[in-house]
């Protein structure tokens, strides 16, 4: 345990053989197979050494080991030493997720919730704290990056309304980086977006394009 007032940086397994164990990063961290690493993941997709997270003067940073399944966070493939955020998804080899937490005084009461106890019977269905989604019951994977989530997580959350572009933008990107991002960048993300939700359910379009208002939401239930 740390220090009375000292925040003390976790790392919480989710969904994977390790769901709901959670480790206090106090030094450099190895995720792997071998027994001999910090945090053992016991499934062949992981190398033996297969990623590490390091604290360096008050910031942690997440570096892949050259394995050969590869790690992610926020759905995007770690290739160089990355700082890690609050709230950040790291996937090891697309077999056990993890959630980062700058502090343990801030864990959410829901973190753990599961897609069957969340479950309101809607076809798409997101929890904002573990920045998870299920379509049908199935999860994203790896997870959505964090403009596609936090895009995802506007309409989902102004279902049956109309989001302004503009609205989509100043929510997505901070105020400095929204004065430059276009048109382009937003229907990019978009797409790639959709593409994501259509990996796993073809068969229905959440995204509706409202010409000359923005985008709407459409959550129908659950098929299963």
């Amino acid at each position: 345990m740390g220090k009375i007032g000292e925040e003390i940086p976790l790392l919480v397994a989710q969904t994977g053989p390790l769901n709901g164990q959670r480790w206090a990063i106090k030094k450099r961290t190895i995720l792997g197979r071998e027994s001999y690493c910090d945090i053992v993941i016991p499934e062949r997709q992981v190398s033996r050494q297969h990623a590490c997270i390091v604290p360096f003067q008050s910031q942690i940073f997440l570096e892949d080991l050259g394995s050969k399944n590869g790690t992610h966070c926020n759905g995007l493939s770690v290739t160089d030493k990355i700082l890690l955020n609050d709230g950040d998804i790291i996937q090891i080899a697309l077999v056990q997720s993890f959630i980062y937490l700058s502090s343990d005084a801030t864990i959410p009461l829901d973190l753990h919730i599961s897609e069957t106890d969340q479950n309101d019977g809607k076809r798409l269905v997101l929890n904002k704290f573990s920045r998870r989604v299920w379509i049908n019951n199935i999860e994203i994977n790896p997870p959505l990056s964090l403009a596609q989530f936090r895009m995802l997580e506007i309409l989902y959350n102004n279902q049956k309304q109309v989001t302004s572009r503009s609205e989509l933008i100043e929510a997505i990107w901070s105020e400095k980086e929204a004065l430059n991002i276009s048109n382009q960048a937003l229907d990019a993300l978009i797409r790639r977006l959709r593409e994501r939700l259509t990996e796993i359910d073809a068969e229905h379009e959440y995204i509706i394009t409202v010409r000359g208002h923005g985008l709407r939401f459409d959550n129908p239930p659950n098929m299963v």
